[in-house]
């Protein structure tokens, strides 16, 4: 008697708790609903088949079939590339369900929904650092997994869009003539992304901005300034020593032992001058 109770109030629950009568007719069971849902989602109609998936996952909880409902409806968010919704139902698989067989895969296409969350490197980068993290956790936590190369390629590819931020946003600065905090943003690329694109041309830049910053400065600050230019350009000669732009690195460098000379003859001139 419970056994036909609770069937019927599966029935009921599932008519009246499904968005569209359309999809769910009176008297299926948790069982057909899930079918359905199988059927959309083979088809490739995923917004239904989310929609029945859904449902699933509230009236048959406790059930097998919500458990692969649950799957299915991440998955279903996924292929409409509805990412901030499938990270919200693959992390709900997660907490449900940490021992199933396809936690594995959930990780990653968690990781995966992140990743496509993040957006052109001139706008916020918080989706990106997040993606970074989960690709990372997921290497520690899988490292003989399949899909451990894609994921190390996801982290690179993540990693060269913030330190193209960083760059542009030094570049921004050295074409207002705010060169101290150009010199800090190339800092962040050379620091924090050694291994990215960018941070080859960061050095270079930073070297003839501190330059510039000297040649801009009053001359108490001159030689200091020239002297940060040399820093840098013992760096780049550290970490590039076969760079095709040694030469250019070269003049950056004699412009800066010319500027440190001139200062101190400068400064000197002026105190032999004060003396008199």
């Amino acid at each position: 008697m419970k056994k036909n109770s609770y069937l019927f109030l599966t029935v009921i629950l599932l008519f009246t708790a499904c968005k569209s009568s359309r999809l769910v007719n009176p008297g299926d069971t948790v069982q057909e609903v899930y079918q359905k849902g199988i059927t959309k989602f083979e088809e490739g109609n995923y917004g239904d088949a989310a929609e029945i998936f859904e449902t699933v996952t509230r009236v048959g909880r406790g059930s097998e079939y919500a458990q692969e409902a649950q799957y299915y409806l991440a998955e279903s968010y996924f292929n409409q590339e509805r990412y901030i919704l499938a990270e919200a139902e693959y992390n709900r698989f997660i907490t449900f369900y940490p021992r199933d067989s396809k936690r594995q895969e959930v990780d990653y296409k968690k990781a995966l929904s992140i990743y496509h969350q993040s957006p052109r490197y001139r706008l916020d980068q918080s989706a990106t650092r997040r993606a970074i993290e989960e690709f990372q956790l997921f290497n520690s936590r899988y490292p003989d997994s399949r899909f451990v190369t894609e994921s190390a390629d996801k982290i690179n590819e993540l990693r060269e869009k913030l330190a193209r931020k960083y760059y542009e946003s030094a570049q921004f600065y050295s074409r207002t003539d705010q060169y101290k905090a150009a010199t800090i943003y190339y800092d962040l690329v050379i620091d924090r992304y050694p291994e990215s694109k960018w941070a080859e041309t960061a050095l270079l830049k930073q070297i003839d901005t501190y330059n510039e910053y000297a040649v801009n400065s009053i001359l108490n600050k001159q030689v200091e300034r020239y002297n940060l230019a040399l820093s840098s350009y013992e760096k780049f000669i550290q970490l590039f020593p076969q760079s095709d732009a040694r030469s250019e690195a070269e003049a950056f460098r004699d412009k800066a032992e010319q500027g440190v000379k001139d200062a101190q003859e400068q400064l000197q001139e002026r105190e032999n001058n004060q003396g008199n």
